[in-house]
């Protein structure tokens, strides 16, 4: 049987918490026993690279050493695309660089901890569809999710350059899922298009063309479903903006993965944390209310 540790991840802790939650919330309701790893740290983000190259691995290295010390064969899952781009980064630079994987332990050692090459690091998706499976979470819906459309949105960093579970040009994961919990999938190109990333902070123009071209093409489904913080943020937080900037109406539910899945499981919305959304969520909320009194 497959051990699981969770590492959250500095993004969950704080502007997505709504993703943990409903993470948390939908592993334990689908039975799926998960451990969180004790004393994680950040994994470097996209920041500590441009210091060192070294310290941006170690700092992932040293979430990994710290999960094998935990349980030396446990899998890491890795709800955050960037966390999961970051620490399967070093699990698979360490496989064959035995230069590097001296280096990391040497930087680890002063803290005691040691890279055993013995864990394995998973995305939240990647464990949900082929480890979990779609068959067995249709038996765990309660009320069928129909006549709802939904635009599933992978994002870049869980696809590539790691093809671990998914065709990184045309991915699919996710509709199993989708169809499973009742709903059809949105017919559209844009699952595993480039949100803008961190140029919606930097170079807000140009992101915005990203985001833009993302909500047109979800135009006309009933939301969006993503599995990275980022892509959750700049989708959601930037709708009412760009809409006016295009003079078109671009707003529509965005939603985390684990929070699809837990409303067709019929979790509470509070268990969800669905509140913490930044899109007009109730919109997708209303459409499954009158799908059940009906």
């Amino acid at each position: 049987m497959i051990q699981y540790l969770y590492y959250p991840g500095c993004s969950l802790e704080g502007t997505a918490r709504e993703y943990d939650g409903s993470t948390r919330t939908l592993m334990e309701a689908l039975g799926l026993e998960m451990k969180e790893i004790d004393q994680w740290t950040c994994c470097g983000a996209s920041a500590a690279e441009t210091s060192s190259f070294l310290l941006a691995l170690s700092l992932s290295a040293r979430n990994i050493a710290l999960a094998e010390a935990q349980n030396p064969n446990a899998h890491i899952v890795v709800s955050c695309s960037a966390c999961y781009l970051n620490l399967k980064k070093v699990e698979k630079k360490i496989q064959d660089d035995r230069d590097l994987l001296r280096k990391l332990n040497e930087v680890l050692g002063e803290e005691g901890l040691r890279l055993h090459r013995t864990s394995k690091v998973r995305h939240l998706l990647d464990v949900l569809v082929w480890d979990f499976g779609a068959e067995r979470f249709e038996q765990f819906v309660k009320t069928p999710l129909k006549g709802l459309k939904i635009a599933p949105y992978y994002g870049c960093q869980c696809l590539r350059p790691y093809t671990e579970f998914d065709d990184p040009e045309k991915p699919k994961t996710m509709e199993c899922l989708i169809t499973a919990a009742g709903s059809s999938v949105w017919p559209w190109d844009m699952g595993a298009a480039c949100c803008g990333a961190s140029l919606m902070t930097t170079k807000p123009a140009v992101g915005e063309v990203h985001v833009k071209d993302i909500l047109a093409a979800a135009k006309g489904a009933d939301a969006v479903l993503t599995v990275c913080p980022m892509c959750q943020m700049n989708l959601e937080a930037h709708q009412q903006k760009i809409s006016r900037s295009y003079g078109i109406d671009l707003s529509i539910p965005v939603l985390y993965l684990p929070q699809f899945m837990g409303l067709a499981m019929n979790i509470p919305v509070e268990k969800l944390y669905i509140d913490l959304n930044l899109s007009p969520v109730q919109k997708v909320l209303d459409r499954i209310h009158d799908s059940r009194s009906g």
